[in-house]
This record gives C-alpha cells, structure tokens and sequence, in this order.
C-alpha cells in the first residue's frame, strides 16, 4: 500500500510533533525535579483554605511581611533584605499564590485581593499581629490590596517599586502571548524546557538594570523555580490581568488611611515611578514618596539602606 503524497506529509509532521511533544515532556519534568530539589522550601509549608502556603520566618519584635514580585519567590527576600531587617523584627516572606512553594489559587488567584486575603490568613495562622506590609513590585498591588481589604488588621505598608496604578497601553507581546490560553501552552511549554542558564541570567540583568545584580544573587534565587511550566503559566496570568485590578484599588487609596512608604527609583523602566509611585503618592492621604536618584527597579538590593530605613518609619508610624 502506498500513501498519496499529503498523507505522507501530514503523517510525518504528526509523527514528528509527538516526537518533540513527548521530548519536551521529558525534559520538563527532569527540570523541574532538578530545580526543586535544589531549591526546597526554605520555612514553613501552611494550610489555608486547602491550599498550601510557603513562609519563611526570621527574627523577632515587631511583625514584618515580605511579599515578592512577579516570577519570583522568598529567596529574593532571603537573599540579603531579610536577615538585614531580622536584627530588629520578626520577618516572614511568602511565597504569592501559585509561586514559589506556594499553591496556585485558580482564577480567583489572579486578584490581587484573593493573594492578599491567603496572606493575611496564613500570617493571622502564624500569630503575626498588625505586621508591615512590605511589596515589591507586583507584590506592591497585593500589599496595597492587604490594606484596602483590611486596614485594621495592617500596620503599615511599604511599596518597593509597586506596581499600584493603572498604565497606559498594553504589556507587550510577551505578556500578551503568554497570558493567553494558547500561549501557556504552546510557547510557555517549550521556554521551561530549553531555556538556558545564560538566557535565564540576561534575565535577571535585564531586571536589575541599570545596576548590576549582586555577586551570588543567580544562583541562590532558584531560576529553576521560575522556570517550571506551571509556575510560568501562573505568573503570566497574574501579570496580563492585573491591571483592571489596580486600577479598582486606585479608586480606594484616597480613604486609605493606613500609613504608606514609597520607595521607587528614578530609572525604573519596568514600573515606572512616574507611572506608579508619584501619582499614588498625591492619592495617599499619608504616604511618604522617596525617589531614588538612577535605581532601577530591584532598590531593595540597589539601595538597601534606603530600603530598611523606609521599613523602620513604617514601623514607628504602625506603633
């Protein structure tokens, strides 16, 4: 028997498709094996509403939360900020919904006040009592989401480059592929497969920029995490859906009267301080702007100091 030419091409492009279907399946699941048993969870593993939730905990006095930003985890935290803030208060970093260590909370999880709400109650599980509410980045929507959703039970907040107004435009077309139903899992697949180290550290350069990211920092911050399919789909999500979500929160900032940091610098190209912190600081009815001449967006390990000195007047403000 002999096949019309078409046939045989359709036949070959099928079997070829199921040949790199089951090579990519292969290599994702060594991967992500690989990442997570070099980087296991560095705290505790929380129940909330049946859903996992990863903290890590240092230190002792006063209530500090740490809340990561987009494709990261708590060893950002970890890494350096957290053992600086745990020589004066007690320090707990999570993992957001669906990161990290931390179970994905489904379509909900995508609202910035669903993460928050699992916080919270994961915290209230672990007896923090009116913590600062410390967000980087994305992170910073949830930490104002934390405020807006319950002031009473938030001290203070800190925002670190937060990502807390709505923007102009779109995210473009990485977010806008990967966002999407059949991005997650046509493109996202075959990112977690082969992505190289190399291409993961330009990653993170890219991040940092204009400063250069500290000696050490790539290979503690568990790029293998990031790069597990799931996780990628999680975070594209989160990111393409956000900003309808802040751009409800911004209506509510200028009742908020929880005391607010802001500390953002001046060449942050991923969230603008233009864009974010300068016009949530004019709604803020106390918040306190510091602009960091020439940092990009990761201050808390370009201008530490800064950093934990924001931290501090939150925590006086909270007492």
């Amino acid at each position: 028997m002999t096949f019309p030419r078409s046939a045989a091409l359709s036949l070959f492009t099928a079997l070829a498709a199921a040949g790199c279907s089951v090579l990519t399946d292969g290599r994702l699941a060594s991967r992500k094996a690989e990442a997570e048993a070099a980087f296991p969870p560095t705290g505790r593993l929380l129940e909330v509403d049946g859903l996992r939730v990863h903290a890590d905990q240092r230190g002792a006095g006063a209530d500090v939360v740490l809340i990561h930003g987009a494709s990261g985890n708590t060893r950002d935290f970890t890494f350096a900020l957290a053992d600086l803030l745990a020589t004066e208060f007690r320090v707990t970093a999570f993992d957001r919904p669906g990161l990290g260590w931390s179970d994905d909370a489904g379509d909900a999880g995508v609202s910035p006040f669903e993460q928050a709400r699992i916080l919270r109650d994961a915290a209230a599980q672990m007896g923090l009592r009116r913590p600062v509410v410390v967000g980087h980045s994305y992170g910073g929507a949830v930490a104002m989401a934390w405020a807006l959703l319950d002031p009473a039970s938030t001290g203070a907040v800190v925002s670190l480059a937060g990502a807390t107004m709505p923007w102009r435009g779109g995210l473009g077309p990485w977010y806008s592929v990967t966002g999407s139903e059949i991005g997650g899992v046509t493109v996202l697949p075959l990112v977690s497969a082969f992505a190289s180290p190399a291409r993961a550290e330009r990653a993170i350069a890219g991040i940092f920029a204009p400063d250069p990211v500290p000696q050490g920092y790539a290979a503690h911050i568990g790029a293998g995490l990031t790069l597990r399919v799931e996780t990628m789909r999680v975070n594209a999500r989160q990111v393409a859906r956000l900003k309808p979500f802040v751009a409800a929160m911004a209506g509510g900032y200028s009742q908020l009267e929880v005391p607010v940091e802001i500390v953002h610098g001046t060449a942050d190209t991923i969230v603008p301080a233009s864009v974010h912190a300068e016009p949530m600081a004019r709604l803020l009815p106390r918040a306190r702007l510091t602009l960091l001449e020439g940092v990009g967006h990761m201050p808390h390990h370009a201008a530490p100091e800064a950093t934990v000195a924001a931290i501090r007047r939150a925590v006086q403000a909270a007492r």
